[in-house]
């Protein structure tokens, strides 16, 4: 069996949400993957069935790093729906190989709880450390492929401090 690509666009994107989670500073959350060191991003995650994206955003929060919903207020929704495409390499072997790249929602919450509402040790960990930053550093940290999207959900969420 040939892996699918990219090419021709056959696949489908995934419908998705992330989250720029900002403390009283207008830092930025950003954890390091475990699945690959030095990539660091924002919590994002799919969208279930019958989930609006907001709530799919508050539950990612608590599935990634454990952060309560109660714990946060939800500031601002990026108007537009984000798009990018894994590289090749990547497709066929990401979510199974049905999607060629994410469709995402993004949200900037504040975290309104001390830092100690966060716990990246949840039941499926996907990051091994974390760090507030100043937005103007996370795109430097992103994964390239992922560069474009995070420059996007900056200039259109970055709080004003």
């Amino acid at each position: 069996m040939v892996p699918p690509t990219n090419k021709g666009g056959k696949l489908p994107y995934r419908p998705c949400v992330g989250v720029m989670l900002t403390n009283g500073a207008g830092q930025v959350f950003v954890g390091e993957r475990i699945d690959t060191p030095t990539a660091w991003q924002m919590p994002q995650g799919g969208i279930d069935a019958g989930e609006s994206p907001c709530e799919a955003a508050l539950r990612e929060l608590t599935e990634e790093i454990g952060v309560d919903p109660a714990d946060v207020v939800v500031e601002a929704e990026h108007p537009e729906w984000l798009r990018y495409d894994l590289p090749d390499d990547l497709v066929g072997k990401v979510w199974k190989g049905r999607y060629r790249g994410q469709e995402q929602r993004w949200f900037r919450m504040r975290l309104t709880a001390s830092d100690d509402a966060i716990n990246i040790a949840t039941d499926h960990p996907e990051f091994q450390a974390w760090q507030w930053v100043e937005p103007a550093r996370v795109v430097d940290l992103i994964v390239p492929f992922k560069r474009e999207i995070y420059q996007a959900v900056i200039a259109g969420l970055a709080p004003k401090v």
